[in-house]
């Protein structure tokens, strides 16, 4: 099992950005893919970002594609998502998840744990 703590969230201006941050432990943190996720209030959660388990290979939803970069450190167990040029629509409690497998993924049955959410909250 890996458990999984997020920080970095935060009150933006729209136009902003944010970075955030999942540190990892348990398994080997090289050995899985990470992904990031958001849920805003009403709706379902929905995919965000993945980045395969070297880093090499990533995997964006068209709504964020050019404005967010998903990156990992594996030497340091953490995943981070770089939040660029934010709108309202992006405010949502975002969620890191540690995927089953070792590729970048959007689906949320390929990943089996989950942290406890940080809130982004972007103003117009």
């Amino acid at each position: 099992q890996v458990q999984l703590v997020e920080s970095g969230g935060g009150l933006v201006q729209a136009g902003g950005s944010l970075r955030l941050s999942c540190a990892a432990s348990g398994r080997t943190f090289s050995s899985y893919a990470m992904g990031w996720f958001r849920q805003a209030p009403g709706k379902e959660r929905e995919f965000v970002a993945a980045i395969s388990w070297s880093g090499g290979s990533t995997y964006y939803a068209d709504s964020v594609k050019g404005r967010f970069t998903i990156s990992r450190d594996n030497a340091k167990n953490t995943v981070y998502l770089q939040m660029n040029s934010l709108t309202p629509e992006d405010t949502a409690v975002y969620y890191c998840a540690a995927g089953s497998g070792q590729g970048a993924t959007d689906t949320v049955a390929d990943f089996g744990s989950w942290g406890q959410g940080t809130q982004v909250t972007v103003s117009s």
